[in-house]
């Protein structure tokens, strides 16, 4: 009987990156909402042949980072104002969750790591850098939320976020802000405190405005 050959480890590994540096394009705004992608456009901009572009991209889609027209087309996500809302939502509904369930883990070392992020953050404003400014503002958030313990309540957030990534990008671009919003900083607060209420309220209040400015 005649074998499949297995795909060579080294190979898997380096299908995984591209997956991975894909998929962080996408969270971080790197590509801006209904951006097409092509398997000869990704296979060229990170050196790889057409079968692990298209992996990436299957992934991809059924992961919810990228859109699948029914005549193939694939783009990011390109949202109205409804479903901004929608997405708004579900933020409010899980990420407080997912940081009250992180408080009794927040100890000196998490806070002082958020406070490290946040400074990258307000350093972003400052250089007017809309893609580090998205990518800082969620590594601060999943950073405090990995301490919760609740994978599928992390997935479900990533992929709202995947969603997002794009038009929080187009977003912060376009509002041109001088200083970050102060709610990081309540969130900092509320930590190192004990407030899971103020928490709660701190965390909900960030997730929201952004979106509120699109949305309107």
């Amino acid at each position: 009987m005649q074998m499949t050959a297995r795909p060579q480890p080294t190979d898997a590994a380096a299908n995984e990156r591209l997956y991975r540096s894909l998929r962080q394009q996408v969270m971080h705004g790197e590509l801006a909402p209904g951006q097409p992608l092509t398997l000869r456009g990704i296979g060229k901009q990170f050196g790889v042949s057409m079968t692990p572009a298209r992996e990436a991209v299957r992934r991809l889609v059924a992961e919810g980072a990228l859109t699948l027209s029914s005549s193939g087309r694939v783009a990011t996500w390109e949202l109205t104002p409804d479903r901004i809302e929608e997405l708004a939502a579900i933020r409010a509904m899980l990420e407080p969750e997912m940081a009250a369930r992180a408080l009794p883990r927040a100890h000196f070392a998490l806070i002082e790591r958020l406070a490290a992020i946040n400074t990258q953050n307000a350093e972003a404003v400052a250089r007017h850098d809309a893609v580090s400014y998205v990518r800082t503002n969620l590594e601060f958030h999943r950073t405090l939320y990995l301490r919760a313990q609740t994978p599928a309540m992390l997935a479900i957030c990533e992929t709202v976020w995947l969603q997002l990534g794009p038009t929080m990008r187009a977003l912060y671009a376009r509002l041109r802000r001088k200083e970050a919003p102060p709610y990081h900083r309540m969130i900092l607060a509320a930590l190192k405190a004990g407030d899971e209420p103020g928490l709660r309220l701190a965390v909900r209040t960030d997730v929201t405005q952004g979106l509120r400015h699109l949305a309107g």
